[in-house]
């Protein structure tokens, strides 16, 4: 009998070791733990992808993930685990061949990306084209902590002209109210732009804010939204 399937993390940097996330396995199974405790029953362990962490490719990130699970069921700790990756919009993202470009599940269907920046520079448009001609759906990571969304609200219109599906990330509901992350984050949420909520976990130090704000998203749009934002829609990516 298959289990039911409970909340699904879109965005974590669960697997030890491979970039700023957890820094030991004991750490990826304790955030693993209570991640359960709270619901989810499914995370996709989505490591950076930058030119700066070369080992983190495709068939790597599968093997850490095996890696990972099998302790998991060794402790009896009930979270799939399944593979995937942020991709970084860097200057390598416009040359990548479709079978180098991670995405959820390694479908080779969504594929989830990032940037950093105070002004949106054209790489980025030209990246999202790129990944988009080569049929993949692309997920736009935390919006709300871009400084050039804070700078620029209407960019958010230009994201889902772009055909960008967008992804916030629980942690920012959990920042101080005056705090500009804060804000977008909530007024996005309010209006409906997301496509999915993920924790964007990291470490155990920083982990209960992120639930926190799990539930902050409850209080200001209800139980059966949320589980739109962190069941529903992110079952479309297996």
């Amino acid at each position: 009998m298959t289990s039911p399937i409970g909340r699904i993390d879109v965005h974590s940097h669960l697997l030890p070791g491979i970039d700023d996330g957890c820094a030991t396995l004991e750490e990826s199974v304790a955030c693993a733990r209570r991640m359960v405790e709270v619901g989810y029953t499914h995370s996709f362990c989505t490591p950076h992808i930058w030119p700066d962490l070369p080992m983190n490719t495709i068939e790597n990130i599968k093997s850490h993930v095996a890696k990972l699970q099998a302790e998991l069921d060794a402790q009896k700790v009930p979270l799939q685990l399944i593979s995937g990756g942020e991709i970084g919009i860097r200057d390598h993202v416009p040359q990548l061949r479709f079978e180098q470009v991670v995405t959820f599940g390694m479908l080779g269907k969504y594929c989830l990306v990032d940037l950093w920046a105070k002004e949106l520079p054209p790489l980025f448009a030209k990246s999202v084209r790129h990944l988009q001609s080569m049929g993949f759906k692309v997920i736009l990571a935390h919006p709300e902590r871009m400084a050039a969304v804070q700078e620029d609200w209407s960019l958010v219109d230009r994201f889902e002209k772009m055909g960008l599906l967008l992804q916030g990330n629980l942690q920012c509901l959990d920042d101080p109210i005056s705090q500009p992350t804060r804000q977008i984050v909530e007024k996005l949420l309010a209006e409906g732009r997301y496509f999915m909520l993920g924790s964007d976990l990291h470490n155990l130090r920083t982990l209960d804010c992120r639930l926190r704000g799990l539930q902050r998203a409850i209080d200001l749009v209800g139980e059966e939204k949320v589980w739109e934002l962190t069941r529903d829609h992110p079952r479309q990516l297996f």
